[in-house]
């Protein structure tokens, strides 16, 4: 996968994926979804990035399970990246991690909640690494651009990631419109079909999600002209330790994945 084609909207030819489990559970779980993840992206032809967590530092509770942590974490995504040669994305949360994290991942994820904290954009952007910007659920398409500007101070190589907006309490809903209002920053714009199909808090100590959506809100964004697709994907999403009501199952991604690329040809 060329990086620094797909860093550039202009430049884009083709579009890709972005998919792993929510947070880094274990060795064993890595392997086996970045495996399958692997095969399914050599059989489709589809380049695909592979998303996992080391820490969930917005977790509802103080009991949820936050991850690995940055040093196993890391180790973990640094082990896919040997053995499959696939990039990867991980979050962060303090601008301290940015320069630490960077020396193993392709690109630096940005958690929606934390969209517009200045520190934390300067840090990711100064590595020289790809910042994917996740949209804060509190924020309009529009109000993006300022983010972008924060960014692009020290970084053109920016993405941007749709994943719906607070509809009263407990509730997100996708405005397809913000694709191509985001896209007007010249810069890629994913959506993310799994988190947008989430319910936040819904749970009382954890988040819902409902995911039999997922499948419907990817396939509208592929048609809308979007430049990826950001699912988390899990071997058995009812046994998740995090997000699992808004992940789909790893056997089901390839199906989904060959629709995608077939509504991309059409659309694109």
């Amino acid at each position: 996968t060329n990086l620094n084609t797909l860093s550039l909207h202009d430049a884009l030819p083709i579009s890709f994926i972005i998919a792993g489990p929510c947070v880094l559970e274990s060795e064993s779980l890595v392997l086996e979804t970045a495996e399958e993840l692997k095969k399914i992206s050599i059989e489709l032809d589809l380049p695909l990035f592979f998303k996992g967590s080391f820490d969930k530092a917005n977790r509802s509770s103080i009991n949820s399970f936050r991850g690995l942590g940055v040093e196993k974490g890391l180790s973990l995504l640094a082990m896919v990246k040997e053995k499959f040669s696939l990039p990867v994305v991980t979050d962060i949360h303090l601008p301290e991690q940015a320069e630490i994290v960077a020396e193993v991942v392709d690109v630096l994820q940005i958690p929606a909640f934390l969209c517009r904290q200045t520190d934390l954009l300067l840090a990711a952007a100064a590595t020289g690494k790809i910042v994917n910007v996740k949209k804060g659920q509190f924020l309009s398409p529009l109000e993006m651009k300022n983010i972008v500007d924060k960014v692009k101070t020290a970084n053109h190589n920016i993405w941007l990631t749709e994943r719906g907006n607070s509809f009263g309490y407990n509730n997100l809903v996708v405005d397809f419109r913000s694709i191509p209002i985001m896209q007007e920053n010249k810069v890629p714009v994913i959506l993310d079909a799994t988190h947008a199909v989430q319910l936040p808090g819904a749970l009382g100590g954890s988040s819902g999600g409902d995911r039999q959506y997922v499948r419907a809100l990817a396939r509208a964004a592929a048609a809308v002209g979007c430049d990826g697709i950001f699912l988390e994907v899990h071997p058995d999403p009812d046994k998740a330790l995090c997000d699992g009501a808004n992940s789909i199952a790893l056997k089901d991604i390839a199906g989904l994945l060959k629709e995608l690329k077939a509504l991309w040809s059409v659309c694109s």
